[in-house]
């Protein structure tokens, strides 16, 4: 049982639990203290200093998001003291920081912007010391612009505290100190898993998802014959209202698919349909391996940041890894069959990917996904480029009337829409793997042991002629521990679903920022919605998927399955990264 202490806020008294600091205490009374080195998802630290409140007793001004509450403290928020140490800390960041907010990728939406309004802050410093223009553009996923760091460190405590990859550190001093790669390689050199936790952290622009969205909106004004299809993540759909002030947890799917086709694309697929059929594949695979004594566990292969970190980690995983392709690319590899309907070349298609994920623009570079000389997706936008092009187009999102995706390639089931949380995946494969292997109907739908937020779960199903055991996975930090017990010989599975980020897909890198500490709550709250309201929630009962396979594909998990719906994938170790590189120099 946690004490409630009583404290007092520019001197109304107010009850609170005690373990609470005076950041969260004074939030949930409604009063705002700014931040920038704090975040809800990592231990705070204060850094940045911009959080600071008098509290009574104190000789200095002190930190609330590190300030625990106590019982009769008294915490003023709006002093000139307090707002003079914030307004000196910003003028501080600025001095150290390039005013060039017109070229920035969070101009907009950052967190640091906001603050300099807000507080009307004018340069007191003169002119910002000058600046490297090195900009490292080396991954398709990430780009990182350090001129523009404010050592908040929340990149550096993402990627160990959380995502356990450890890629950047802190180095130098003072005001040259930035986080860095080790021996100051560009991170696509590193072990970057391309997850893009750091990018969706960063509450300035200092690391950004690759940018493709102005590309983009010039290709679509331009197409040169060429047509333009956007196929749609579950996750987007439960995310892009939050970036024009929806409630997160607004369902948008009929407004998604009429913004996308106002931006010009011709057709608008779901991904949901590529996540169908990524269950036909994935199940089928699961019950050949437990049948015919395959590799066992057999892990998910949807989520690409999870395929990066095994194959530069963890290669002797690679066997157990599913050779299906993800939705995404799934979904994209049926150009083919789509072209065939609609008369035209599959080389005239160019197949546009919104997701939730910064990783998926690393993911259609692979050049195992050139199926037929030709690139299965060919551009990848995250939902907050997504947001980008309709506010620089000025369609008005909140206001477009409600449209269906296209067909044959936009019906889907549940199954389909729940892969989009952590725990989906292996939910929707259950579902077909149950029916498929024991020919009968499942007795209930809804598997709420693989449900939930924490970083692993385990479970067992009844498939009656053996019990099946489970696992599901969320973080990489977390997938970390898990590969390690089952390397120790601890644990046994047959399944695991692995997702790099947490909360699976609707924490993704690629996602709206949000200092809401329950916004992956309601997004799976939300994600969950769309399954129960769906007609169809099994991904062998989709009409349209029964009707490609008897069309293009043929049998799951056959030759032409996988020509077009399987992968496979390659040791990239350090050391078969340098193998590789002298071969080429030789």
């Amino acid at each position: 049982m946690v004490a409630v202490v009583k404290i007092y806020i520019n001197n109304k008294p107010y009850e609170v639990d005690e373990n609470k600091t005076v950041l969260e205490a004074a939030a949930q009374f409604g009063y705002k203290i700014p931040t920038l080195c704090h975040h809800p998802e990592l231990e705070p630290i204060g850094a940045c200093r911009i959080c600071v409140v008098e509290i009574e007793g104190a000789k200095t001004l002190q930190p609330a998001c590190t300030t625990k509450v106590s019982d009769g403290m008294k915490i003023w928020t709006n002093t000139e003291r307090v707002e003079q140490a914030v307004r000196f800390n910003l003028n501080l960041i600025m001095a150290n920081h390039p005013h060039e907010c017109m070229y920035c990728e969070a101009d907009g939406k950052c967190e640091l912007q906001n603050l300099i309004h807000y507080y009307d802050i004018q340069p007191i410093f003169g002119t910002p010391v000058s600046f490297p223009k090195y900009i490292d553009t080396s991954s398709p996923s990430i780009n990182r612009d350090l001129k523009k760091c404010i050592k908040c460190q929340r990149c550096v405590r993402v990627c160990s505290e959380i995502q356990g990859m450890n890629i950047y550190s802190m180095i130098e001093r003072g005001y040259e100190t930035i986080p860095e790669t080790e021996f100051g390689v560009p991170v696509y050199e590193t072990n970057c898993i391309s997850c893009g936790q750091c990018a969706y952290l960063c509450p300035v622009g200092a690391i950004y998802e690759t940018p493709t969205w102005k590309k983009l909106i010039k290709m679509l004004e331009n197409k040169n014959g060429k047509v333009f299809i956007a196929q749609t993540a579950p996750s987007v759909r439960v995310a892009i209202g939050e970036e024009f002030g929806m409630e997160p947890g607004t369902v948008s799917t009929g407004k998604m698919v009429a913004a996308l086709r106002k931006l010009g694309f011709d057709y608008v697929f779901d991904t949901n349909f590529g996540a169908d059929l990524t269950i036909m594949e994935e199940a089928h695979e699961l019950i050949g391996r437990l049948k015919n004594g395959g590799t066992l566990p057999m892990f998910t292969s949807c989520c690409p940041g999870w395929v990066n970190m095994v194959e530069k980690e963890f290669p002797e995983f690679i066997p157990n890894l599913s050779t299906t392709k993800s939705p995404m690319q799934i979904m994209s590899s049926t150009r083919e069959y789509f072209a065939k309907k609609i008369n035209v070349k599959p080389e005239d298609i160019v197949m546009v990917a919104v997701m939730p994920c910064t990783a998926k623009k690393d993911e259609i570079e692979r050049a195992q996904h050139v199926v037929d000389g030709i690139k299965v997706t060919d551009y990848v936008i995250t939902t907050r480029e997504f947001a980008k092009m309709l506010k620089f187009k000025n369609i008005p999102f909140v206001n477009l009337p409600e449209e269906k995706h296209d067909s044959p390639l936009g019906a889907s089931s549940g199954a389909g829409a729940i892969f989009g949380v952590t725990g989906g995946v292996m939910e929707a494969a259950l579902r077909t793997a149950y029916e498929k292997l024991t020919g009968e109907k499942l007795p209930r739908l809804v598997f709420n042991e693989v449900r939930g937020l924490e970083g692993i779960r385990e479970a067992e199903v009844d498939f009656k002629t053996r019990k099946v055991r489970v696992a599901i996975v969320n973080g990489t930090g977390n997938a970390k521990k898990l590969l390690k017990e089952i390397k120790e010989g601890k644990k046994h599975y047959d399944f695991v679903e692995v997702m790099a980020c947490l909360g699976g897909c609707i924490g993704g890198g690629g996602q709206p920022k949000s200092l809401d500490p329950d916004i992956v709550k309601k997004r799976a709250k939300a994600i969950y919605s769309i399954d129960e309201m769906s007609v169809i929630r099994r991904s062998h009962e989709n009409p349209e998927i029964i009707q490609l396979y008897e069309e293009f594909v043929g049998e799951p998990n056959g030759h032409i399955a996988h020509h077009y719906l399987h992968t496979h994938y390659t040791n990239r170790t350090k050391e078969e990264r340098k193998k590789q590189k002298s071969k080429t120099a030789d």
